[in-house]
């Protein structure tokens, strides 16, 4: 079964108890519970890792650059957290495993908030991004791989 990656970055392991009026009661080992059980309704093993080191982030989208060509997994949903706004080490990680789909996957609407969190240096490397949805952009952003990447005669509007 191919295996699609979910990444979290520095403080989401925090979610459920940080900021709970801007991200909810969910907690990090909720958001991978259910997008476990997603990916196995829809035929993937997901695999996730929370990491607040910016080098562990590296690290796995090398080794997912390797997998994918593989062809072992489909791509990667990354939630970059503040690294998003700071890390141009992510952007060339990403650029680096290029055709790797990575879709970049926010629980706020960061372009609602503060205006340092406006800039993404992930989002010019990323096949697509979802903001604002809460936890379900995770959900919205594993369907979009599929959709794009596995089900492209499916996204064609009737």
């Amino acid at each position: 079964m191919k295996k699609i990656l979910i990444l979290n970055g520095p403080n989401l392991n925090l979610l459920g108890t940080r900021e709970p009026a801007q991200y909810g009661y969910t907690t990090l080992a909720d958001v991978e519970a259910f997008c476990k059980a997603h990916g196995e309704k829809i035929g993937y093993e997901v695999e996730c890792l929370q990491s607040n080191w910016e080098g562990a982030l590296i690290d796995r989208i090398h080794e997912a650059g390797r997998q994918y060509k593989a062809g072992e997994l489909l791509g990667v949903v990354i939630n970059p957290g503040a690294l998003t706004h700071t890390s141009i080490s992510l952007h060339d990680a990403i650029k680096g495993v290029d055709p790797l789909p990575v879709i970049e996957c926010h629980i706020s609407n960061v372009h609602a908030r503060e205006e340092f969190r406006h800039h993404s240096w992930v989002s010019p490397a990323a096949a697509g991004i979802v903001v604002g949805f809460g936890v379900d952009g995770y959900l919205v952003a594993i369907d979009g791989l599929v959709r794009k990447y596995v089900n492209s005669a499916a996204t064609k509007m009737p």
